[in-house]
């Protein structure tokens, strides 16, 4: 099977994101499926690979040379293993197949291929594969907790805490946040908070709050929720 010959520009990595988020929306899995794939794929595969030393595995045609249609099929097998962790039943190879055929536009993968890119993401991450700390998983605690203690906390939903998580994701300059998973859901929440809760209704004390319950510091917080801030809405002043 031949790769495509075009060379990987700094826009790949964004671009290939957004198909690994649109698949997620398509095959209709959990926010637990979609962060945990997330997590293995762009927080662990992706960066390793300018690292990996394994010459063995290096030249393997999946990954070298490195196209964007091969990492597709990687993000789209970062969805399949983290399925297999989370759900029941898991995705299937077969619904897989029909799916990258359908959006994979450059390259015809085989199921065959699926399997093979299943074990060659395995092994760049040394099987280090486990997905319970993660942001997600902190920010769905912090989430619960918030409702359990303050009214406001219906203002701030799941669905909001995720659309700023998946911009996040996407940017590249952003992405050293998820390194401290716990610190970054404390951050989102507050994000949240401030976008989503009336500026008259403000009078519940999130900063102190998540602060507490996270035991981060809270320079850190600040810092994060400024730099997502910046994020999300200079794009909107231009």
């Amino acid at each position: 099977m031949k790769n495509s010959s075009r060379e990987l520009c700094s826009c790949t990595r964004p671009r290939v994101l957004e198909f690994l988020i649109h698949c997620a929306q398509e095959l209709d899995v959990s926010p637990m499926v979609k962060y945990s794939a997330l997590t293995l794929f762009a927080e662990r595969f992706y960066p390793s690979l300018s690292r990996f030393q394994d010459d063995r595995i290096k030249e393997n045609w999946l990954l070298h040379p490195m196209t964007e249609s091969n990492l597709q099929l990687f993000a789209l097998t970062s969805l399949w293993i983290s399925s297999k962790m989370h759900d029941s039943p898991p995705l299937s190879v077969k619904c897989l197949k029909s799916f990258g055929d359908k959006f994979i536009k450059d390259q015809h993968f085989t199921a065959r291929d699926l399997l093979e890119a299943e074990m060659v993401l395995m092994q760049v991450l040394e099987f280090k594969i486990g997905t319970l700390n993660i942001a997600f998983t902190h920010l769905e605690e912090l989430l619960i907790q918030l409702k359990g203690v303050a009214q406001i906390g219906e203002y701030v939903k799941l669905g909001d805490c995720l659309d700023i998580m998946d911009i996040l994701y996407e940017k590249e300059e952003t992405m050293v946040l998820y390194n401290s998973p716990c610190s970054l859901a404390a951050s989102v929440l507050v994000v949240a908070y401030v976008i989503m809760v009336p500026k008259q209704r403000w009078e519940f004390p999130i900063l102190p709050w998540v602060k507490f319950v996270t035991l981060c510091e809270e320079e850190d917080i600040l810092n994060s929720v400024r730099n997502i801030l910046r994020q999300i809405l200079e794009p909107q002043a231009m």
